[in-house]
């Protein structure tokens, strides 16, 4: 299940109709989901009628209607998953959703079992262009940086903009390392609470005064913003760092030198464009389709002119050439 979180608003694969949380409006039908991410869909995915949610464990087998169904760890937002399909004739498809691809995913027995037919696949960043560093030297960069600005400014606020889900791992490892708690909205609490994430979930304060690290959206993440939400902490704060964690500030110029990132500065805020992604990168994606070696893939996002489907279909047949 991809929920929403990821690096930004890219294309959407299906169109669908939205509620008035931005999610799409089920039917009555059931709607499966991972157990993780069972408590936010109940919470946010709404319809006129009664909806009932199918919380599925990650590495289990399900047979539903004849097809055997297995999620698999996505490495996204909490609750995102794989969906691997068995069906009755022995074919086998498998959708990524919105994943970031690891070396990890290699060594799942359902994935090294033979080849799959047919391969859904989260293309939102199949552009050579798109190298991302790994996850942890990026968080590692926020807080050493984070650290860094607080030395020299100890009433510094340190803020990270992130989606209804995702990020997580960035402010949580702030938390951490600064020892301080995370504030952030009523509504976002809700959300995070839902995960039953321990460490995180003791971490959460509800006042805005009590630390000095807070999450918000992500759009709202720039100079005139947060020069405005600065003035409502009642002086508390001399300075504003921010991060904005997400893909779509990478860039090949810096790559993956993180020292290289200039931040943008504007009076007593700072804010640094972060290539944290929760999308595979390029050379991650050609790595798992030439793992899983389908027979036939299906791009899921950046469909919407044939260009860009043929250009992203003569990588995958470069990627499986003689397997």
């Amino acid at each position: 299940m991809a929920t929403a979180g990821g690096d930004g608003d890219p294309p959407q694969p299906f169109p669908a109709e939205l509620d008035d949380n931005g999610f799409p409006a089920l039917s009555s039908s059931p709607a499966a989901t991972t157990t993780s991410s069972s408590g936010f869909a109940e919470d946010f995915y709404r319809s006129g009628t009664d909806c009932y949610i199918c919380p599925l464990e990650l590495d289990t087998e399900y047979v539903i209607e004849g097809v055997t169904v297995t999620l698999l760890e996505a490495n996204h937002c909490p609750g995102a998953a794989l969906i691997h399909f068995r069906l009755s004739d022995g074919k086998t498809y498998l959708h990524t959703g919105d994943f970031r691809a690891s070396r990890s995913m290699q060594l799942h027995p359902l994935l090294q079992r033979g080849r799959i037919n047919l391969l859904y696949l989260d293309t939102t960043y199949c552009n050579p262009k798109y190298k991302f560093p790994p996850q942890e030297d990026v968080i590692d960069f926020v807080v050493s940086t984070a650290r860094r600005y607080l030395k020299k400014q100890p009433k510094t606020l340190i803020v990270v903009g992130a989606y209804s889900i995702g990020k997580e791992n960035v402010y949580l490892a702030i938390s951490q390392a600064l020892e301080v708690p995370i504030y952030t909205d009523a509504s976002r609490r809700r959300i995070l609470h839902s995960f039953g994430w321990t460490d995180l979930s003791k971490r959460i304060c509800p006042c805005n005064q009590s630390s000095p690290l807070h999450v918000l959206p992500l759009g709202s993440v720039n100079h005139e913003n947060l020069k405005k939400y600065l003035g409502t902490l009642n002086q508390r704060f001399l300075a504003v760092l921010a991060f904005r964690p997400t893909g779509w500030t990478f860039s090949e110029a810096t790559g993956k030198q993180l020292d290289l990132i200039k931040p943008r500065s504007n009076g007593s805020v700072t804010i640094y464009g972060v290539p944290y992604s929760e999308h595979s990168s390029f050379t991650e994606l050609k790595d798992f389709v030439m793992f899983v070696r389908p027979l036939k893939v299906i791009p899921t996002v950046n469909v919407g002119n044939a260009a860009s489907r043929d250009k992203m279909q003569a990588y995958f047949r470069e990627w499986l050439k003689g397997s």
